[in-house]
Formats: structure tokens, sequence, C-alpha cells
């Protein structure tokens, strides 16, 4: 347990981000399985609006630092690929 005011600032700012890290992971974890679930479907207009949906997504939590860059243009890619194919 930090003594020091600063370091238990730090130990609630940290706090803090970890949760709004866990929260932006799981609205990109569930948007990226609607998608999958719209491929699987065979449904190419449904497809196409989660393709969008997910792209915009993955650049918002790359965006905030929550997946890196590449991170994000490699699964944007993976997406285009899997839409792609349908």
């Amino acid at each position: 347990m930090p003594n020091i005011k600063s370091a238990k600032k730090r130990v609630l700012v940290a706090e803090v981000r970890r949760e709004r890290n866990m929260a932006a992971k799981t609205r990109m974890k569930t948007q990226l399985k609607k998608f999958a679930a719209a491929i699987e479907n065979g449904d190419k207009q449904a497809a196409e609006r989660e393709l969008l949906a997910s792209v915009s997504i993955l650049d918002k939590t790359a965006s905030n630092g929550v997946i890196h860059k590449n991170a994000a243009a490699r699964r944007k890619s993976n997406l285009y690929k899997a839409y792609n194919q349908m």
C-alpha cells in the first residue's frame, strides 16, 4: 500500500484506466462477435453494417491506446478479407 500522496493517486488513476480499457475491449470483442455471426449467417447486408461498425470501434480503441494501431489494422484487414470472401 503506497504511503506517498502521488503514489496513492497513481493507484486510483491506474484503476480508473484499467476499468475504461476493459470496457473498451469488451465493446470491441462484442462487436467482432456480431460481425462473425453475420458472416456465418451469410447475410451480406447485416455483415456490411457490422463491418462498418467494427472498423469504427477498432479505430476508436486504437486511438485511445487500448490496442496498438497495427493490431487494429491487422484486425480490420482480416474483417475485410472475411467480408470479401462471402
